[in-house]
């Protein structure tokens, strides 16, 4: 059987930074669940039967997908529900998307782009067979050829059509549209800001590159029963990338962050400096690192970003696909240890504002809290509909596409581990030699064996308790189920990324989330570069 591979990718360094934990203590989980607006927000959605809104998400949609191109809401549901006659599942999905980006580099704006793409997918399942059918034109006609197309997996198929998802009335992110909202000029003024002030502070400062781009993105769904579900879904991120250099030595150092909010956050100066200030950091630091050491050693991962082991050594195989398939390492194993004692792993598309958040998933169902290892132990998996159905348990709402082009397959959201009652200080000062990884440049699984690569972007020698010089060129090489049973010390310190991550799997990319504490793991192999 062929192995399956899957991977949480990050913008180059021409296309943005690599995310890094936030500074200072900002962005701790848990800021949310105590913030006022959320409160108030929440105290809207219980009353929202009483209140009138401006627009809804289905009304707005409404608008985009049938005022604007003539088709009839009525017909379309009736459309749809002629073309998944007999089938066990199946959804029309309907999409606009705007989406811009604007790039300085060495002082000037090197590019601005902006790009309005519609279209719509149909899927028609009959039991494991899946037929999906989609195109840039949005008409009935268009819908009805594409009908007669997936019908093909029905070869006299007689199903029963799955209950459509149940309906969610919360509100996670604003559905205003961030592209309009702030003008062009503001934008690079932005950019050659942050280009000015990085020259600034320091006279090692060779390159500056920064960025900021953003999308709005419009969605319904439509199932055979006629009913139908929409989302609005904002994101936008910010990246800078500084060069430094030091006779004929060079290093790069990048901090990004990026949400479901708008523009507006980040023209504040307090806010986009921090940025550079972080670039600069890594890259001075960078600067001064030493090579990697290489063997087996006792590993401490930060706060935040290094989650980014735990989306790849664990996230990709508790995805329900690979598990209905059998061809995950952790099939068939629920119920059971998977990783060590107090080691609790979520995935929770709930968070308001997170990257990898969403009020519905790409199939109509409202996203969750899910528990996937607690305590050690598996608890589940993450599903959409078909494979839940083909398991026999709930969809989880982690039914995901990149756009209309592609069929819905499980995804996570924003997955991380849950802090544990170690202060990091202490992590750190039980180590009497190893490795300190504060940031990885992304990573990359084997699904079936388990076995993951992750190269660190900024990692420390730990010498008697204390940190000690950086280093450079180190690799953490594993097995996921493995090194989940390594972990021998969990810390208090429980964050979130700060929000640019994209990952991949079978050719589609979606913004995701990743974090955890302080963890120290025994026993894990580093790849390094010293002599």
């Amino acid at each position: 059987m062929a192995a399956e591979h899957a991977h949480l990718t990050l913008p180059s360094l021409r296309d943005g930074p690599l995310p890094l934990p936030p500074m200072g203590g900002e962005g701790k989980f848990g800021d949310w669940r105590n913030d006022r607006g959320f409160r108030e927000r929440a105290i809207d959605i219980i009353f929202a039967a009483n209140k009138e809104t401006p627009m809804t998400n289905l009304a707005l949609t409404d608008d985009l997908f049938f005022a604007r191109t003539g088709m009839d809401a009525t017909r379309v549901e009736k459309l749809v529900g002629e073309q998944l006659r007999g089938m066990d599942d199946g959804e029309l999905f309907l999409e606009y998307s705007q989406s811009e980006s604007v790039a300085l580099d060495d002082g000037r704006i090197r590019s601005a782009g902006f790009d309005t793409t519609q279209g719509f997918g149909l899927r028609a399942i009959a039991d494991d067979a899946a037929g999906y059918a989609h195109a840039s034109e949005i008409s009935e006609a268009a819908i009805k050829r594409a009908g007669a197309t997936v019908r093909a997996v029905a070869s006299g198929h007689h199903g029963t059509m799955a209950e459509p998802p149940s309906g969610t009335n919360r509100i996670l992110y604003t559905d205003l549209n961030p592209l309009g909202a702030v003008d062009l000029s503001a934008k690079t003024k932005l950019l050659t800001d942050i280009d000015a002030y990085a020259r600034g502070l320091d006279p090692r400062v060779r390159q500056v590159m920064a960025s900021i781009s953003g999308v709005w993105q419009a969605v319904q769904i439509v199932r055979a029963d006629g009913s139908r579900v929409a989302d609005i879904r904002p994101l936008v991120r910010v990246n800078v990338s500084i060069m430094v250099g030091e006779g004929d030595r060079m290093e790069t150092g990048s901090y990004g962050s990026g949400g479901r909010f708008a523009y507006e956050r980040y023209l504040d100066p307090a806010n986009w400096k921090r940025h550079v200030d972080e670039a600069l950091r890594q890259a001075l630091v960078n600067l001064d690192s030493v090579p990697a050491p290489a063997g087996e050693m006792v590993v401490v991962l930060g706060s935040g970003w290094p989650g980014v082991m735990l989306h790849e050594a664990v996230g990709h195989g508790l995805e329900g696909d690979f598990n209905r398939k059998k061809t995950s390492a952790f099939s068939g194993m629920m119920g059971q240890q998977v990783a060590s004692k107090g080691v609790t792993v979520v995935d929770d598309g709930t968070i308001p504002d997170r990257r990898g958040s969403l009020t519905v998933d790409d199939e109509g169902t409202p996203s969750g809290y899910n528990m996937l290892i607690e305590d050690g132990i598996l608890k589940g998996y993450m599903q959409d509909r078909m494979n839940a159905r083909l398991m026999g348990v709930r969809p989880t709402g982690n039914g995901r596409r990149e756009s209309f082009g592609y069929a819905p397959i499980p995804r996570m959201t924003n997955t991380y581990m849950l802090a544990g009652g170690h202060d990091p200080q202490e992590i750190i000062g039980s180590v009497k030699k190893g490795l300190y990884a504060v940031n990885f440049g992304g990573g990359s699984v084997d699904i079936t064996s388990g076995k993951f690569v992750f190269s660190a972007s900024e990692a420390y020698l730990i010498e008697d308790g204390k940190v000690g010089p950086a280093v450079k060129g180190a690799t953490l090489i594993g097995n996921g189920p493995d090194a989940m049973t390594k972990i021998t010390m969990i810390g208090n310190d429980l964050r979130l990324d700060d929000g640019v991550g994209t990952c991949g799997k079978d050719g589609q990319g979606v913004p995701v989330g990743v974090g955890q504490p302080t963890v120290r793991m025994d026993g894990i192999t580093v790849g390094g570069t010293a002599a």
